[in-house]
């Protein structure tokens, strides 16, 4: 099963956090990933984040994302979104 974790941050805390599943493994790994952002976007109520350069860079080595303001068109009241991929 794919999982991936989603946590909301602002002033070094945890605002929110939730894990987002996916068992279809006729998707690739990269449509389970935006599959799973898209999910936790709307658990979250946000816009989705534009991948920058520096994003995908960072999510390739880590399997981890940092989506700051810079990511995002609207405004945002929390410091930044982060993903993980905890299970594939």
């Amino acid at each position: 099963m794919f999982r991936m974790w989603g946590k909301i941050m602002k002033d070094n805390h945890l605002v929110k956090d939730s894990v987002s599943c996916n068992s279809d493994y006729s998707l690739s790994r990269t449509q389970m990933v935006f599959d799973a952002l898209d999910e936790l976007c709307y658990q979250f109520d946000l816009g989705k984040p534009i991948w920058l350069d520096s994003t995908i860079r960072e999510f390739q080595r880590h399997d981890k994302a940092r989506f700051t303001q810079d990511n995002f068109i609207e405004a945002i009241d929390f410091d930044f979104l982060e993903i993980q991929v905890i299970e594939e």
